[in-house]
């Protein structure tokens, strides 16, 4: 934990201090942002108090009074619950716009952690709560220098995969064969491919086929995957990391077809993604060229504008892109502005996938890059399809 940085920042945000709480482990953005362990034994509840000046204070139970010893500030101890609300009044005097880890409504409920008795009990102290969604990013979806540097490793480790994972689906087509191939020998082959990298990644890949493309996390397993043939749409959706600690991910999805030219309505569909695609990252580029402040919903209109005026805007099912850190779906802003009303900005130095994606009955197109951003400037980190894949 940066303490400086930290009561800097509550400063900036017109903030009085950050109001840090947990039990048996129910805010992991607690643990991350205070260097706690996150496997610790907890079994009763502490309480954390960053003003934005001055000593941080602890509230923690008798019996496990040592489990804040790692942090700095003053300690006090419970036992009853008139002593928990006694001290949780004294270690909150004096400030008035308290940051917790809440959103109102639940709109950003990646960040909302705190429960509605807690969240009561402090505004009966006559306390504003204020979302600490925008700390939260700034302290955990923002990267280092080193960790923007393992995104790159894997971006070119698996932009190669992947480019070599369309000519293995060709060559084994080719080859024939009274099995086949599936869907899942494929997963198999880029899993294979990926460990040979010292690559990790959570579940997948994703290999699909025509109709299975329309399914965004479609997963396919040995026993029910479905063959490639000649014919068919395919879509590859794949994502990793370094085996390093703090490293961050790569995620990107192509499609393509086998065996024959795309049709008129894959090619219409495929348009509409790639001219959604672009049209988000245009929007970031030219905020950060301008220094102009973005938020993850305004980025999310500029694609969904794209694909409502091509007609496809009820097919258009999930948020164009979602914050990558060490955790594929990390605690950052989000470009959304369907499943959420993400009101976050997009910040310097951090990482987000842009994938608008239309998902017909018969197939799904998603066309998925990543972008980096620093002061000034906002990039794609890898390859970006413009056309869809022949095999």
């Amino acid at each position: 934990m940066n303490l400086d940085r930290i009561q800097s920042a509550l400063r900036d945000a017109s903030l009085d201090g950050w109001f840090f709480y947990d039990h048996h482990h129910r805010d992991p953005i607690a643990a991350a942002i205070l260097g706690l362990d996150e496997k610790a034994h907890i079994t009763r509840r502490w309480y954390y108090f960053i003003p934005a000046m001055g000593e941080p204070r602890k509230l923690v139970h008798r019996i496990e009074q040592s489990r804040l010893n790692v942090l700095p500030g003053a300690k006090t101890l419970y036992s009853s619950w008139q002593e928990l609300r006694a001290g949780l009044q004294s270690m909150l005097a004096g400030a008035r716009r308290i940051a917790m880890q809440y959103s109102p409504n639940n709109d950003i409920m990646y960040v909302s952690m705190v429960d509605a008795g807690t969240v009561e009990f402090v505004r009966s102290l006559g306390k504003e709560i204020v979302s600490s969604a925008d700390l939260v990013s700034q302290f955990e979806a923002v990267l280092s220098e080193d960790q923007m540097a393992s995104h790159g490793e894997a971006q070119r480790a698996i932009d190669a995969i992947v480019a070599e994972g369309w000519k293995e689906i060709g060559c084994r087509l080719r080859a024939g064969g009274a099995t086949g191939i599936s869907e899942y020998d494929i997963v198999v082959w880029l899993r294979e491919a990926m460990r040979r990298e010292d690559l990790v990644w959570e579940k997948g890949p994703d290999v699909s086929v025509n109709a299975n493309t329309s399914d965004s996390h479609y997963e396919a397993t040995a026993g029910d995957a479905a063959p490639i043939c000649e014919g068919d749409f395919v879509l590859i959706d794949i994502w990793g990391r370094l085996d390093k600690p703090r490293s961050v991910y790569y995620d990107i999805t192509w499609t393509g077809v086998v065996g024959r030219a795309p049709s008129e309505r894959e090619q219409l569909v495929f348009a509409a993604v790639r001219e959604a695609r672009d049209a988000a990252i245009a929007a970031v580029q030219s905020a950060f060229a301008t220094s102009q402040a973005i938020r993850g919903f305004e980025a999310d209109d500029a694609a969904r504008a794209v694909i409502r005026r091509a007609g496809f805007g009820e097919f258009f099912t999930h948020r164009t892109g979602h914050n990558i850190t060490h955790e594929i779906h990390g605690p950052g802003a989000h470009l959304d502005n369907l499943e959420t009303h993400d009101e976050r900005r997009l910040l310097p130095h951090t990482c987000f996938s842009v994938e608008p994606g239309i998902y017909l009955p018969e197939f799904g197109v998603r066309s998925e890059v990543d972008m980096l951003t620093a002061p000034g400037k906002a990039w794609v980190t890898g390859k970006i399809q413009r056309e869809l894949i022949r095999i």
